[in-house]
């Protein structure tokens, strides 16, 4: 299904037929995606003495609860509530779900014994960008991402100044297909958040950071209309389920 839809002051040509999920699955065991030294999510019927939520098991139904935590398992998206001492929810600040998106492709670069996204490899790529989200696919790139373990890996990160670029070049919502946008143990120090959302000036309450996500190979370098759906956690981050769309054309 091809539509066309206006989008500040431009009309573009959207494959809605084609959606590109770039959210990883939440499954209740080990082969889930993990990090910040947290077990493994849990899906398990409801029991109680008299009852077990699972048809298998004589149930009517499959009555699951689900445990997990939306910032180590998987594809979330967080506001700045998630560094500040006031309390802000996600799904207060999220209200718009549809952006021009970047997609990039970097290859982090060796500093020391780390892994690091700089600004310089952004520079050409958000020069004349009209895009209000910026998605960062980095290499290599493999479906191992969509199970791995993150804890005590020292997974690659954003520069502060890298962090600080991007928002400067009028991005809002910085979605990534890694745990976190800074080192894994940087002492709570968190240089990237604490620049993408301006923390020591003026708070951008409206900006959003989504981790977690995968990006297939098959997915070209470019502009996409994205939609960004959370689901209503009245907290400061929430699983989330980004949807890339082809751009065929604009006018």
């Amino acid at each position: 299904m091809k539509s066309i839809i206006q989008y500040k002051n431009k009309n573009y040509t959207i494959d809605f037929s084609a959606p590109i999920d770039i959210s990883i699955l939440l499954k209740g065991d080990d082969s889930n995606p993990n990090a910040w030294y947290v077990p493994a999510p849990e899906i398990k019927p409801v029991t109680t003495k008299d009852f077990i939520g699972s048809v298998k098991s004589g149930a009517s139904t499959n009555f699951n609860n689900i445990f997990f935590n939306p910032h180590a398992h998987g594809t979330h998206t967080e506001c700045v509530g998630h560094i500040t001492k006031d309390f802000y929810s996600v799904n207060d600040v999220l209200k718009q779900f549809f952006f021009l998106a970047e997609v990039i492709s970097i290859t982090p670069e060796k500093v020391g014994d780390d892994f690091v996204i700089q600004k310089h490899q952004l520079g050409t790529v958000l020069k004349d960008t009209t895009a209000e989200a910026l998605v960062i696919r980095t290499f290599p790139n493999s479906e191992e991402k969509l199970s791995k373990h993150y804890s005590h890996t020292n997974p690659p990160y954003l520069s502060e100044e890298t962090a600080i670029f991007i928002r400067e070049s009028g991005i809002k919502h910085l979605l990534i297909d890694l745990p976190s946008v800074d080192k894994e143990k940087d002492d709570g120090k968190l240089l990237a958040h604490k620049a993408f959302w301006s923390y020591d000036e003026e708070l951008r309450l409206d900006a959003t950071i989504t981790e977690f996500i995968f990006i297939p190979n098959l997915v070209v370098d470019g502009l996409y209309f994205l939609n960004l759906q959370i689901a209503s956690f009245v907290n400061d981050a929430s699983p989330s389920k980004p949807i890339l769309y082809k751009i065929l054309d604009t006018q």
